[in-house]
């Protein structure tokens, strides 16, 4: 059985939420909102330079059902994260 890596650096967001100026909780708020404005199966791409988000979205992700993609540091210094709307 292989495994896929999937390479972030070549996925294309829907949507990106920008919440870098935003502390926890903002930026999961942000996402939550985000996430209800694209098709299913379409991929979030939230920009945060709050570290706890990198823990907040996978949990939060995972608990409604949604796909964690994973997260790539940017150039800038903040992180963009990639969540797959499953439903």
């Amino acid at each position: 059985m292989s495994t896929v890596t999937l390479d972030l650096s070549e996925v294309q967001a829907a949507k990106v939420v920008d919440a870098r100026g935003s502390a926890c909780p903002g930026p999961l708020l942000e996402a939550k909102k985000g996430i209800g404005s694209i098709k299913v199966g379409e991929v979030l791409e939230i920009w945060s330079g709050d570290e706890r988000t990198k823990q907040d979205i996978p949990r939060w992700s995972k608990k409604v059902g949604h796909e964690f993609l994973g997260h790539l540091v940017a150039e800038g210094g903040y992180d963009r994260i990639f969540i797959k709307r499953a439903r």
